[in-house]
């Protein structure tokens, strides 16, 4: 069963996640158990300290760090936690111009900060990651930037939504490189289909379902319609009269 840890971090209280499997062990002695860490926005030494201190109370070892997208709130302590922990970052490539942008703007708007550069793995359309005692794929879901990915977990029912999609809501689509139709598709082509008892972890606010957000958000009912003739016609006529 997979463990899942949450913490509101940074001024726009990103989820930065620690998930686990429940009974997953150590691939090396005394190497810790296997996780992943998704999205690691912290400003502050505190949050880092945080999410360290977890780990080693429960004797987790981070074998992948997972970026749903490159937007500073998201992606701010990445560099730290890498030197740290050293492992791998995947992250959709076509935001690393996201990434960049963001990281110029925040030095600008934080005079004396300077944003540390880290590498990261593409993670591309499909791409299976044995991450964190299980196995993860990558769905790409561009429109609330433009390499904005989702990671699902078959196995257990999860799905990590980042920025693309919210409990009631969606992700923003008015920032740079932001494409309202292409997340509208993303979401229905790519995750709508999935399970509607798959738990969806988002990057801000609580988490959903696919279920409860296929019946209640308001911004995918309208979506809802049926692919039948009599629906799609111009008018309705009745017969004889």
């Amino acid at each position: 069963m997979l463990q899942i840890k949450i913490f509101p971090a940074g001024p726009l209280t990103a989820n930065c996640m620690v998930l686990w499997e429940d009974g997953a062990v150590a691939t090396d002695p005394g190497a810790g158990i296997p996780c992943v860490i998704v999205d690691p926005g912290f400003f502050r030494p505190e949050e880092e300290g945080m999410v360290l201190g977890f780990l080693r109370e429960h004797g987790l070892k981070p074998d992948a760090i997972f970026l749903t997208h490159g937007h500073f709130d998201h992606t701010w302590g990445v560099a730290s936690l890498v030197r740290k922990l050293d492992c791998p970052v995947y992250m959709g490539a076509a935001d690393e111009p996201i990434l960049r942008m963001h990281s110029s703007l925040l030095e600008r708007l934080l005079p004396g900060e300077q944003v540390e550069p880290f590498a990261f793995q593409p993670a591309t359309d499909g791409l299976e990651l044995h991450c964190g005692g299980t196995t993860w794929q990558v769905i790409t879901t561009p429109g609330h930037s433009p390499g904005g990915v989702c990671y699902y977990c078959a196995s257990s029912g999860v799905l990590v939504s980042g920025d693309t999609l919210f409990a009631g809501s969606i992700g923003r689509s008015d920032l740079d490189g932001g494409d309202y139709d292409a997340l509208i598709r993303s979401i229905m082509d790519k995750l709508m289909g999935l399970p509607g008892d798959t738990d969806v972890l988002p990057g801000h606010g609580h988490p959903t379902s696919i279920a409860r957000e296929a019946a209640t958000n308001p911004f995918l009912i309208p979506f809802n319609e049926p692919d039948t003739d009599w629906w799609n016609q111009d008018g309705i006529g009745l017969e004889g009269v």
